[in-house]
């Protein structure tokens, strides 16, 4: 049986960028930049150029297979390295949850959004169908 393929570079990107997000939720909203992230993988004996941790984040350039570098990615973000080297890797418990709640809070914030805009000049109904559209809508892009 053939040796599944690497996910691609923008695959890789996506992840690493999700792992940016549940940080930055983690942390009320700043997200690591580079010099932590630089840091962050040096205390764990690997090494990441400016440039380097740009292409991978942006999923330009050659795909990333510094195991130690991923390995120690990883590490720093608390996922299992198969979350960043599997094609189709199972999402971790924890990353599940956190893009659970992001997935909540946004839809809470369109739905605050629509109310505080919309609740001045418009009829009951008008405003019940606006909701029922927004939930529709939101239901339909989970």
């Amino acid at each position: 049986m053939p040796e599944p393929l690497p996910p691609s570079a923008a695959a890789l990107a996506q992840r690493l960028n999700t792992l940016l997000d549940i940080a930055a939720a983690e942390r009320g909203g700043e997200r690591p930049q580079f010099p932590e992230i630089k840091r962050g993988v040096e205390e764990r004996g690997a090494q990441v150029s400016r440039q380097r941790w740009h292409y991978m984040r942006a999923g330009t350039g050659p795909l990333t297979t510094d195991t130690k570098l991923l390995h120690a990615l990883a590490d720093m973000f608390g996922v299992p390295i198969t979350y960043l080297t599997d094609p189709e890797p199972e999402i971790p418990d924890r990353v599940g949850a956190q893009l659970e709640l992001l997935r909540a809070m946004r839809e809470a914030e369109v739905k605050s959004f629509a109310a505080r805009t919309l609740t001045s000049d418009l009829s009951v109904e008008t405003l019940l169908e606006i909701r029922d559209i927004i939930d529709r809508t939101l239901r339909e892009h989970r």
